[in-house]
């Protein structure tokens, strides 16, 4: 598939910034993070910008963007749609409960009840943009049960990272939310590598042979449906380089997953000045890695319909 970039933002910022949320909210309403309002407004604020930065983004990604609003009224239908609605009611508890924390300097009684809400409705957001693509059967290596188990996964790794930084730069331990953050980052590296494991023995479910019905020896195209490239190869049948593919993934496992292991297992022994910077470059640098990881999520796949064209 195409690896747009307005895409790839979208679900790299809005994960982080969902995953955030989801951390920060159920922090504050169980009485684990201070009711500091300075504090409350940059968590909340960076969850918020994060995630609503993120959806605005997709939409670039349409034909016709000024038409995004209708995909809401799909919900019973459409996981995009469910995403929409899911999102926006997100939203609107994280504003209830930043209201309350940032200008009455309280997370306590209601405003504690809409940081549940949110931690709740942040992880539903998130399910239901995994779902956008495990319910693509035409894309093999989307349609697995691993899809919806890594955006979760992943949406907590990053927002746990961030979460780090930004208490230890507030001066609080986060020691042991450090370390967290770091088994975090491994159990993602794990769970990254056996999506690419699996993608490998289940390229596909069709083959030119079963789409054809044609089961004796090997069906091949004896002429190319057309001379040229067309919608439909540089959307659904982009081509990346073996070589390339697998510099790509030695990069986004060193900078997503290996490196912040080790930046936040040091930021849990060590704490402090040194622990704060080796925090906040954990953080950076995940972002920065989970980016190239979604350009391969993207990159990587095809759809059956490559099939009509010999790929």
């Amino acid at each position: 598939m195409h690896p747009a970039f307005s895409v790839i933002a979208f679900t790299v910022c809005s994960g982080a910034g969902f995953g955030l949320l989801a951390l920060v909210s159920a922090g504050a309403a169980l009485g684990l993070i201070p009711a500091d309002r300075l504090l409350g407004f940059v968590a909340m604020g960076l969850g918020l910008a994060l995630a609503c930065g993120g959806l605005l983004s997709s939409t670039a990604h349409l034909g016709r963007p000024e038409r995004a609003w209708r995909a809401f009224s799909q919900w019973r239908s459409s996981w995009l749609s469910r995403e929409g609605v899911a999102a926006v009611a997100t939203i609107l508890a994280a504003v209830a409960l930043a209201a309350g924390w940032v200008f009455l300097g309280r997370t306590d009684g209601a405003f504690a009840a809409a940081g549940l809400a949110t931690a709740v409705l942040s992880v539903a957001t998130v399910s239901t943009t995994a779902m956008i693509y495990a319910s693509l059967k035409p894309i093999a290596a989307w349609h697995s049960p691993l899809t919806l188990p890594a955006y979760l996964l992943f949406s907590v790794m990053t927002g746990a990272g961030l979460l780090t930084a930004l208490l230890s730069v507030f001066g609080l331990d986060v020691r042991a939310l450090a370390a967290v953050a770091a088994v975090l980052a491994l159990a993602g590296w794990v769970l990254k590598r056996a999506v690419w494991h699996r993608n490998a023995d289940h390229p596909g479910v069709s083959t030119l042979n079963s789409a054809t019905g044609l089961k004796g020896g090997m069906v091949r195209s004896l002429e190319w449906p057309h001379t040229e490239e067309n919608y439909l190869l540089k959307e659904m049948g982009y081509r990346v380089a073996r070589k390339h593919a697998l510099k790509l993934r030695r990069i986004a496992q060193a900078l997503a997953f290996a490196l912040p292991l080790v930046l936040f297992a040091l930021a849990a022994v060590v704490g402090g000045v040194a622990g704060t910077v080796a925090a906040v470059v954990a953080a950076v640098v995940q972002l920065a890695g989970m980016l190239v990881e979604r350009w391969l999520f993207f990159a990587e796949a095809k759809h059956t319909v490559t099939l009509y064209y010999g790929r």
